[in-house]
């Protein structure tokens, strides 16, 4: 059988096995060879009976004297069998397997390994693996792997199919990356690779195994984003717009803003006008933290835009934040007479009538994307938290238009390694600036004991300072698996009764229609309410300057990165503001991880330290636990990541000289890391 051959078509026990398998993410054959082991048991150690101690772990073989069924003084069924070589004879005991009595028979030559213990006043091995009558073992007297599991399919049942799979398709396993790459970075071959990181015969050779295989996975990622950057930028071609005409009306703009552009926020504007006056349509993302203000630098370009005759399109991912970008864009731009307006699910306003292409900019959710909209000349799409739409959304988006330009943009913080390999086939910007004049957001950490002190202390400063406040709660009700987590439905009933019975709150979360929300929201905007407890719906798209207090609960169930989003929503005007952070975990490591948000105030700081502590399932909080695409590598292996990187980039030139290189990269799917 081909290793392209789905489960369901492999027939016999495959088949059978079908379902449990897909919970392993084995559609395939050939996914079984890269069900990776996550640890090994060393069993290495071959040893004459004679010669066994109590507490080794040993590898004994000999051959079956007896094995019987007993039953214990509790009554529990125990098997008991006799195994010698020349040497002598051991005991081998297991627990409430009776089938081995009709799968293990006297007379057989058998391999075992397990821990020699003490049982009833002698030696025995107890509960060893086993392993009957085979010259070359694979559960026994080796490294053996294990691997991860699901009910039906154990680690000893997955390295039988793995090893039959390698050894019928040896030779049909052809290496792929040229043999100039591999001298170059000392890398095993891909059969061998294969080979060693299931079956080594030393822990060395798993490790030079991995290192190969990870090379693959980063090596491809980096050529398809390479691939995807050169179709962009040869297949198709834009409307260059016209700059240095405009350039005393774009001065003006900028003379009129209530603020300095930082150093920035100038570089990357002057970035997205050299794409923009290209005849290759841009394809840039722009990353920022909360309150860096990309927003602004989006809108000089819709501005340029709109000076060149071209529509511009801005998609946010939720009403509230659409809303929150058509109130700034419209108070930038509608004084020098541009028509800006917004759509979403439930405000269709004059686009949906006779009007419908009478703008010059629409802001909108995925709402903007309805065959009654129309654009006359669409030439810029704008697309924030680009990661919340779909690749399909994103392509609609664009055939409104002939290639437009396109500007995406994200405050999620993703640290440059993830950035360069993921998203290697956009430009990139950074906003690494704030706007001057913000102010730190003090940081604490707060633990149990400090709960009620915290609890005064808030109070005390909404009275003192006018000022609001932000309550931040993972869930929105409270499961029976997570009580110990405080729920946003419960915490607000505990909070408005019992901790601030003289304070009046509200309450923000996603099941609340749009209309809830929107009224919730305006009345914390007009100070109708001190406090709003929320679930990190929050995270994007509200902005509140009068809020300066950011309280979140059970901070250990975030990510440094979502965190530090949830604490961008304060700050945002000119009073002090400060964000508590409470915690009820003794961990260590947790507390050390939560502690760097005191020092920190860089998002991709954060989250490139996140990255090193708990790995690239967490970067983005509690809704993304590991990322498929990398199987063997890691995003924190920087060296490697730049290893692969150089490697691209100086035989992409050459890719079709490598055709099995260029059939490989053909057959598999890269798709942008995305932290929903």
């Amino acid at each position: 059988m081909d290793l392209q051959t789905t489960i369901l078509e492999a027939g016999g026990i495959y088949k059978k096995y079908a379902s449990r398998l897909e919970k392993l993410n084995i559609k395939r054959l050939s996914d079984f060879l890269f069900h990776i082991p996550f640890r090994y048991d060393d069993y290495s150690l071959i040893s004459k009976i004679g010669n066994v101690q109590r507490g080794e772990v040993v590898t004994i073989q000999g051959t079956v004297v007896e094995i019987k069924n007993e039953l214990t003084k509790n009554w529990k069924r125990l098997q008991k069998a006799k195994v010698q070589d020349q040497t002598g004879s051991i005991d081998v005991i297991w627990f409430n397997q009776p089938y081995l009595v009709n799968v293990i028979r006297k007379g057989e030559n058998i391999s075992l390994s397990g821990k020699i213990d003490w049982y009833l006043h002698k030696i025995v091995l107890q509960s060893p693996e086993y392993e009957i009558g085979s010259s070359e073992t694979i559960h026994t007297g080796r490294l053996v792997p294990v691997y991860s599991e699901t009910r039906g399919v154990s680690s000893k049942w997955l390295r039988r199919q793995i090893y039959k799979i390698l050894q019928d398709n040896k030779q049909k396993m052809l290496e792929y990356i040229p043999s100039s790459i591999l001298k170059n970075n000392d890398l095993i071959s891909l059969i061998e690779a294969l080979e060693q990181i299931h079956f080594p015969k030393k822990l060395e050779y798993a490790e030079k195994a991995r290192k190969r295989l990870a090379f693959n996975e980063l090596f491809l990622i980096q050529l398809a984003a390479l691939q995807k950057r050169f179709e962009w930028q040869n297949k198709l071609t834009s409307q260059p717009l016209e700059i240095s005409r405009y350039k005393k009306q774009i001065e003006q703009f900028w003379e009129n803003l209530p603020f300095d552009l930082t150093n920035a926020q100038k570089k990357a504007v002057s970035d997205i006008f050299r794409d923009l006056g290209s005849t290759r349509p841009m394809n840039r993302l722009l990353e920022g933290d909360v309150g860096s203000g990309k927003t602004v630098v989006s809108a000089i370009a819709m501005y340029l835009s709109f000076f060149n005759g071209f529509q511009s399109v801005f998609m946010a991912p939720t009403e509230i934040l659409a809303q929150q970008h058509y109130n700034t864009i419209n108070n930038l731009l509608s004084p020098f007479n541009v028509r800006v307006e917004i759509v979403t699910g439930s405000k269709k306003g004059r686009i949906m009538n006779q009007e419908s292409n009478k703008f010059d900019i629409l802001v909108g959710t995925h709402a903007v994307l309805g065959k009654k909209i129309n654009f006359d000349k669409l030439g810029l799409v704008v697309i924030d938290e680009q990661q919340r739409f779909g690749v399909e959304q994103r392509a609609i988006i664009r055939q409104k238009g002939k290639n437009p330009h396109l500007l995406t943009m994200t405050a999620t913080p993703i640290p440059r390694t993830i950035a360069l390999t993921m998203y290697g086939d956009l430009d990139l910007s950074y906003l690494d600036e704030m706007p001057k004049g913000r102010k730190y957001i003090k940081t604490w950490l707060v633990n149990r004991e400090k709960r009620n002190s915290a609890y005064e202390w808030i109070e005390k400063q909404i009275n003192q300072t006018k000022s609001q406040a932000f309550i931040i709660c993972p869930f929105i009700e409270e499961s029976e698996s997570m009580q110990t987590v405080r729920a946003a439905t419960k915490e607000y009933g505990n909070l408005k009764k019992n901790i601030f019975p003289n304070l009046k709150l509200g309450m923000l979360h996603g099941k609340l229609k749009a209309k809830e929300k929107e009224k919730v929201l305006q009345d914390f905007r007009d100070k109708k309410t001190d406090i709003l407890v929320a679930t990190p719906v929050v995270e994007v798209g509200i902005d509140i300057p009068n809020a300066t207090i950011m309280l979140i609960e059970a901070s250990e169930r975030f990510g440094l990165a979502q965190l530090h989003q949830l604490r961008g929503r304060v700050g945002r005007g000119d009073k002090q503001s400060y964000c508590l952070l409470f915690t009820e975990s003794k961990s260590d490591q947790t507390i050390k991880r939560l502690k760097a948000m005191e020092t920190t105030h860089v998002g991709a700081e954060l989250a490139e330290l996140d990255l090193r502590l708990r790995g690239p399932g967490e970067i983005y909080g509690t809704s993304q636990h590991g990322n498929k695409q990398l199987k063997v590598a890691s995003f924190s292996d920087f060296a490697l990541i730049e290893k692969t990187k150089k490697e691209a980039e100086k035989i992409f030139p050459r890719l079709r000289s490598y055709p099995l290189l260029l059939e490989k990269l053909n057959s598999i799917t890269i798709k942008n890391i995305s932290p929903d």
